[in-house]
């Protein structure tokens, strides 16, 4: 470990945190940091984990679900799981009750035990998370690790403290080639191409739902601006199928109320019905606006169409493969930045600028259904874990 390298960055983490002490004091009694700031920042109900497991981070709810076939790879007494954001605790919640938020950085000197194996999800560069896990006896991987030619030259900006961090990471399992180029011109070491792990097990439908006689179009993972695109499309397509329907599905629950507001003025607008799923988990309603977790997938083996949120924007975009899975026909936008691999592992979706969404959802039937050309290996991921914990060699 370097020695200078280390203090002068926990000094500094230090004083970051007692700077900002008093605004997180403010955000923790807002609804959407009530219960993460406390956990994260003060160590409210934030227990440290037992000693001895296989620790698992990352970060949001899609990152929290795509780890599962990970977790059910192995035994549910060595799981430890970690999150920083609430909607990837109600996630990590399912699979054990050793789930805690990740502390703030300078917490973690007295918060964290000895692990066999600390396991982090693609982009979370937490220096002390790394560097602390493995002083104190931890194997580390960086797992699902990209680097998207959005986010790559910032993080050339900032490689002399990447390099710091990769000398506390053993093994760095990459989605790409590309990316594997790019994390170990930050200083990454042992780095194995493995594919993208949203691949490897996609998650299935949670119920069986009847499909309505007629064309569903579910608008999915969206973000501000895009419903009301969307909704502008839909409305086109209304007066060509009228018997259409609309399933909105907001990428964060802190915006259900939002578009909901948003929904019941269109609706009256354009003379349609609509009603939210939360109430009424029926699909008779022109518009339905999806304000649950977890229901996505379940409604896209329903769905004729998928709208993919999140590349209207500039946001990123979201995992086209869970929709692919059932044949879907699927559009997106442009800004599918951040899941550049799984759309090349996926056949058939449509990218459109945001004005031409209208035209494309009108010419759907020209649209080919989506198809997964192939998926991951997580083998080699098992297998090091495997090496530090000798009782998993049965699973």
């Amino acid at each position: 470990m370097n020695s200078l390298f280390f203090y002068c960055y926990s000094f500094f983490s230090i004083i970051i945190y007692v700077l900002a002490f008093p605004f997180l004091l403010f955000f923790s009694f807002k609804p959407k940091y009530k219960a993460s700031i406390p956990a994260r920042f003060f160590l409210w109900k934030n227990p440290s984990f037992k000693p001895e497991g296989i620790w698992f981070h990352s970060c949001s709810f899609g990152e929290a679900k795509a780890i599962k076939p990970l977790v059910d790879a192995l035994p549910k007494e060595v799981l430890r799981m970690s999150t920083t954001t609430q909607t990837g605790y109600d996630a990590i919640c399912a699979y054990t009750e050793q789930s805690r938020y990740l502390p703030f950085e300078p917490l973690l000197f007295g918060w964290m035990k000895p692990q066999k194996a600390l396991v982090v999800m693609e982009a979370e560069f937490w220096y002390l998370l790394f560097a602390l896990a493995q002083k104190r006896g931890a194997k580390t991987l960086l797992i699902n690790a990209r680097m998207s030619s959005r986010s790559f030259p910032k993080y050339q900006r900032m490689a002399w403290l990447y390099r710091h961090i990769f000398k506390h990471i053993d093994e760095v399992y990459a989605q790409t080639e590309l990316d594997k180029e790019r994390l170990m011109s930050l200083g990454a070491q042992n780095v194995l191409v493995t594919g993208n792990i949203k691949l490897s097990t996609l998650p299935k439908i949670s119920q069986t739902l009847q499909k309505p006689d007629a064309l569903v179009v579910c608008a999915a993972s969206t973000h501000d601006k895009e419903e009301a695109l969307i909704l502008d499309a839909f409305a086109a397509l209304k007066k060509e199928n009228s018997s259409a329907k609309l399933l909105i599905v907001p990428r964060h629950p802190e915006r259900f109320d939002k578009v909901a507001s948003l929904i019941e003025i269109f609706a009256k607008q354009q003379k349609l019905s609509w009603h939210s799923y939360a109430k009424n988990q029926s699909l008779e309603d022109d518009i339905v606006l999806v304000d649950v977790l977890g229901a996505l997938v379940t409604l896209y083996s329903i769905s004729d169409i998928v709208i993919l949120g999140g590349a209207f924007e500039p946001i990123g975009g979201h995992n086209a493969a869970e929709a692919a899975q059932f044949g879907c026909k699927i559009i997106s936008g442009k800004y599918y930045f951040n899941q550049v691999d799984i759309f090349e592992a996926v056949e058939g979706i449509a990218i459109v600028e945001a004005s031409g969404l209208l035209e494309t959802l009108l010419h759907h039937a020209l649209l080919s259904p989506s198809q997964l050309t192939h998926k991951s290996d997580i083998a080699p991921i098992i297998k090091s874990l495997q090496g530090v914990m000798p009782e998993l060699l049965s699973i």
